[in-house]
């Protein structure tokens, strides 16, 4: 059997590019999405301030309830600090010469009017990186400070000078009597350092008995004894690459985004690739129909003709999936710079090559090309041997009793996928409209002929008045439905695809800042790079023609539900808020936000819903440090997408956040003030606080408005990758379903059409074929973004920039024309009579 398919593969060499090409290329986004995940578990980026220290002691960098599974956790969004305390037991543990613990916090320096962004520390700690003096001194006293070498350079200061640093209130004048700086360089990559006594470094970071880690030295095996020691602190001890996560918080935010990502592109890359295998091979086997009804009437068996498609397409996937495993690599490096690029990861993250992805995508791609191959090769295995070669005359133009079955339940699910918008808030909703698109696709495919069908009727009508070529046109496609079914499929899939993802996208940020315009009835936000200090709503508040003013503190929260008896763990956008009253309107069903204080905390309808909680009852969640916190449900609102779905006291938000900075402050004026002397009097707080701006109230974004945008990058990065696989599909499909046809063009110019007409006559089929993939899909998309607009902000017409519909439609219209268009020219290049003897 092997060498019986190995000779029909040599035979139909052009007939396999197609399949191998979409194996190939489906492997290796695969196996780059695997790649990725595999990355999110086990990569991160190196430490710097760490560097000398070998074991690091840190917080836990994850939430996981007591009874979730492994997978059930969540990143940390804020550091979360261990205890003082702690220093002296790791430093009992046998085998640690010392243990430093290290305070972080984020200082400010202003020089001249300009602000720089860094991180301020105890000198203590300067030897985890090591810094060492460079210039002067250390600091001894709680008016000194020392700079790294670099940041000294940028701010024009020097030993002796004074310089300002601001934390969370005015700056404050400190004298620089050192300058210092780590081996062989002035200053970290990443980060630029202010070094304190221990004592100011403790006031500063608003925790004097807790730090940020605690850098371990000691001798090689240290690291589990220190590990055994805290085992039950509810700390992490780390080495090597680790470090990184204690010092960066955004690595572990980085992993589990990475890690979910992956996981949902993958998803959609592998049933795409499926789909796009499936609809290849079935081509492929479509065309070799004589040849298969041959073998069926020289008494070959339905299990040997099933055997011998499956020992064939075995043979091209086995070469395709490995050499697109191996391209997935470079795949995988691709997408990397593109996720660093719009900031899912930091710069330094390394992706984590393993061999676990490579064979789980050669796996997957093999079993879906056998797949593909066995649903492909059911009808041509079974079909009796005297109807055999009949069969094979004519194409059967209803698809089979199995597809018409599966063909229906897609489309069923696909439609009830795209309601769910109605009934289900947030981004699941979004994510589901898109999903609805894809399943109505592919329902569409399995239908086949049946669903084309009756579109080519009402078209080929006015097609066949366009004289010869357009009767001519009009007949190939009545005659040939699968055939243009299999064309129209892949093509409808890239307009509709990309139609869905951009748009929902839009659709769901454009609702979402009409709610917070709504949300909104300050008349100034107050903002500053790196955040404003607490004290500037109270500043606002003593102004005359002031109002209110309300301290806004974006921040996150993690929430865990009990789910078929297992926990499900969510993270979610959340705000802190100080006297929202004047400021905001949430649109309260019940309680008053005038309660959120202390340990409350106000719900969406939706949430509070979904939690089955009222006014009064205790909610727990996690804070964005990580740590669990009992709150009592104080009010109820209805614009939850606007600022999201918990509102908590803008002062317990601070005091789980290393930054205890609020976000902006939102001011409104007393009824008849001069908006001018108010707006003069709050540019003045700039003075006072550095780097603080004024702006209107359209200044006010979401609170979700930084996870939208970068979701809506990713979208882009992942949608590019997929709509590119697609192309490459689309354009393999047409340039097979043509290249088949070359004895059809050989006998129109034998019985006396010109090459011409016969291009005359493709280019119709061509613009045909192209204005139905766009009315199919645009309409596809069309119902369930609709619902979607409507769900969300009570129009019809979802948002977004029409010039990029036309992009898509038109870049798919150049990539059917020019597939169907080029193959046509290249067959009419044979003469006729040498073209009409070609083996099919």
């Amino acid at each position: 059997m092997r060498d019986i398919a190995w000779q029909l593969v040599k035979a139909r060499k052009i007939g396999f590019v197609g399949a191998f090409l979409a194996i190939l290329l489906g492997t290796a986004v695969v196996a780059a999405c695997g790649i990725l995940m595999e990355s999110g578990f086990r990569s991160g980026v190196p430490t710097e301030r760490y560097a000398a220290a070998p074991v690091v002691v840190g917080g836990r960098q994850e939430v996981r309830p007591p009874d979730a599974d492994f997978l059930a956790t969540q990143p940390v969004g804020s550091p979360p600090a261990v205890p003082g305390a702690l220093v002296g037991k790791v430093a009992a543990v046998p085998g640690v010469a010392e243990a430093v613990g290290e305070r972080t916090f984020p200082a400010r320096v202003v020089r001249d009017g300009a602000v720089l962004e860094a991180l301020g520390h105890n000198w203590e700690s300067a030897v985890l990186t090591p810094f060492s003096v460079r210039e002067g001194r250390a600091p001894a006293a709680d008016g000194e400070v020392v700079l790294d070498a670099d940041l000294a350079r940028r701010a024009g200061v020097g030993v002796a000078d004074r310089v300002e640093v601001m934390t969370t209130s005015t700056p404050l004048a400190y004298e620089v009597v050192g300058i210092a700086a780590p081996p062989g360089a002035d200053g970290l990559a990443g980060q630029s350092a202010l070094y304190f006594t221990d004592a100011r470094a403790g006031e500063l970071s608003g925790t004097p008995d807790r730090f940020h880690a605690i850098g371990v030295f000691g001798d090689a095996g240290v690291v589990d004894r220190v590990e055994r020691a805290l085992a039950g602190d509810h700390v992490e001890v780390v080495s090597g690459d680790d470090r990184g996560t204690v010092e960066f918080a955004a690595v572990g935010r980085s992993r589990a985004v990475l890690i979910a990502i992956a996981g949902s592109f993958g998803g959609i890359a592998l049933l795409v690739a499926v789909f796009v295998v499936a609809g290849t091979l079935a081509l492929t086997i479509e065309q070799r129909r004589r040849e298969l009804a041959l073998l069926r009437a020289i008494a070959a068996t339905p299990r040997q003709v099933g055997r011998l498609i499956a020992t064939e397409t075995t043979m091209v996937a086995s070469v395709a999936a490995v050499l697109g495993a191996l391209g997935g690599i470079g795949v995988g490096h691709g997408l990397r710079d593109a996720f660093a690029a719009i900031g899912v990861i930091p710069d330094g993250f390394a992706l984590s090559v393993g061999p676990l992805p490579l064979v789980a995508a050669i796996a997957l791609s093999l079993g879906a090309a056998r797949l593909a191959a066995w649903a492909a090769s059911r009808r041509p295995a079974r079909i009796p041997p005297t109807e055999a070669l009949g069969d094979a005359a004519v194409e059967r133009p209803e698809p089979g009793r199995w597809r018409l079955v599966a063909g229906t339940l897609v489309l069923a699910g696909g439609a009830g996928l795209a309601t769910a918008p109605l009934y289900v808030a947030g981004d699941a909703g979004v994510a589901m409209t898109g999903m609805s698109v894809l399943l109505a696709v592919i329902g569409v495919s399995l239908l086949g002929p049946l669903a084309v069908g009756p579109i080519l009727r009402l078209v080929a009508v006015p097609l066949g008045r366009l004289g010869v070529t357009g009767f001519l046109a009009a007949a190939n496609s009545r005659a040939n439905l699968r055939r243009v079914s299999a064309a129209l499929t892949p093509l409808t899939l890239s307009i509709a695809f990309a139609v869905v993802n951009f748009f929902s996208h839009t659709t769901a940020t454009a609702a979402t800042a009409q709610q917070a315009e709504r949300a909104t009835t300050a008349d100034y936000v107050l903002s500053a790079p790196g955040g404003v200090s607490p004290e500037v709503a109270e500043a606002a508040r003593r102004i005359d023609g002031v109002a209110a003013a309300t301290s806004l503190v974006r921040t996150q929260v993690v929430v865990a539900y009990d789910e078929a008896g297992a926990k499900r763990v969510e993270r979610y956008p959340a705000v802190g808020l100080d006297r929202p009253g004047g400021t905001l309107d949430l649109g309260v069903l019940s309680g008053s936000l005038d309660d959120l204080r202390g340990d409350a905390v106000a719900l969406s309808e939706a949430e509070a819903s979904w939690l089955g909680a009222r006014v009064g009852d205790e909610v727990e969640l996690y804070l964005d440090d990580g740590q669990p916190k009992k709150l009592r449900l104080v009010a109820t609102y209805e614009r939850g997408s606007a600022f999201g779905d918990h509102a908590l006291p803008a002062e317990l938000v601070r005091a789980h956040s290393q930054s205890r900075l609020d976000s902006s402050t939102l001011v409104r004026l007393a009824p008849g003030a001069d908006r001018a002397e108010v707006a003069a009097a709050l540019g003045e707080l700039a003075g006072r606080y550095p780097g603080l701006t004024t702006a209107d109230r359209s200044g006010v974004a979401p609170t979700e408005d930084g996870g939208r945008t970068l979701q809506f990058w990713v979208n882009i990065v992942a949608v590019g990758v997929i709509l590119g696989y697609i192309a490459i599909a689309v354009a393999n499909t047409l340039v097979l379903t043509t290249a088949q046809r070359r004895r059809e063009f050989a006998l129109l110019r034998l019985v006396g059409g010109t090459r011409r007409q016969v291009v005359r006559m493709m280019r119709k089929e061509a613009f045909t074929l192209v204005g139905m993939a766009i009315v199919v899909g645009t309409l596809i998309p069309a119902v369930p973004l609709l619902l979607l607009s409507v769900a969300l902000s009570g129009t019809v017409l979802p948002a977004g920039p029409i010039a990029v519909y036309l992009g898509i439609i038109g870049f798919a219209a150049l990539l059917g024309l020019l597939a169907l268009g080029l193959p046509t020219r290249l067959a009419l290049r044979a003469r006729p009579i040498d073209a009409i003897g070609v083996r099919e």
